[in-house]
């Protein structure tokens, strides 16, 4: 029953800005730390920006940083992405991904996936 469902995608010009939403159950959200992704056509999926469980530390990729920001809500169970300057290259399927502690001696950790929010940047 663990689901991680994105919102806030659409079309937006280039300067424009997103705010991106992944909202979290079945799991104790507080305990994960989130990562937002990007896929764009025929490319890997690459990390956008991460936090931490306790919402401590961000860590972001070369290309969004000073743009993007990640933050999260654990009272809401939510990760937010907020996009601005937003540029034809940031044009992808965002997911979410929650990574759970190491558990165990085999240092297990859950990993979750979203079904992904189109973000399209074109004028």
């Amino acid at each position: 029953q663990v689901q991680l469902v994105e919102s806030g995608g659409g079309l937006v010009q280039p300067g424009g800005s997103l705010r991106l939403s992944c909202a979290a159950s079945g799991f104790t959200f507080s305990n994960y730390a989130m990562t937002w992704y990007r896929q764009a056509p025929g490319k890997a999926r690459d990390m956008v920006a991460r936090i931490t469980s306790a919402g401590d530390s961000t860590t972001y990729a070369d290309s969004v940083k000073g743009r993007f920001t990640i933050s999260r809500d654990d009272a809401k169970n939510t990760v937010y992405l907020q996009m601005n300057s937003l540029k034809p290259e940031d044009t992808a399927v965002y997911y979410c991904n929650a990574a759970g502690p190491p558990l165990g001696y085999t240092r297990r950790q859950n990993n979750y996936w979203g079904q992904g929010t189109q973000v399209t940047v074109s004028s």
